[in-house]
């Protein structure tokens, strides 16, 4: 999602993710989109999702993903959360 006048968003690929989230209203418990849909949407390479999606893992904001696992929103992201824009 770009800003107004904006080239290129050069925010951390994992607060795009979570605005993503924000933006498009998902709740607790509905599926994340998969990293192939992701990686299409955000112009990046799978494993560079697959990182971003880990770190969201890590704060505690998706369930654990997996071989066939669907990942899932465990907590909404506030803006605090995330680094400043």
């Amino acid at each position: 999602m770009l800003r107004d006048g904006q080239a290129e968003d050069r925010r951390p690929l994992a607060d795009r993710i979570a605005e993503l989230i924000e933006h498009e209203r998902l709740e607790v418990g509905a599926a994340v989109p998969s990293a192939s849909t992701l990686s299409a949407r955000f112009g990046v390479a799978r494993p560079t999702i697959s990182k971003a999606l880990d770190k969201l893992e890590a704060a505690g904001l998706l369930s654990e993903g997996g071989q066939g696992k669907v990942r899932t929103v465990r907590a909404l992201p506030s803006r605090e959360e995330r680094s400043p824009s």
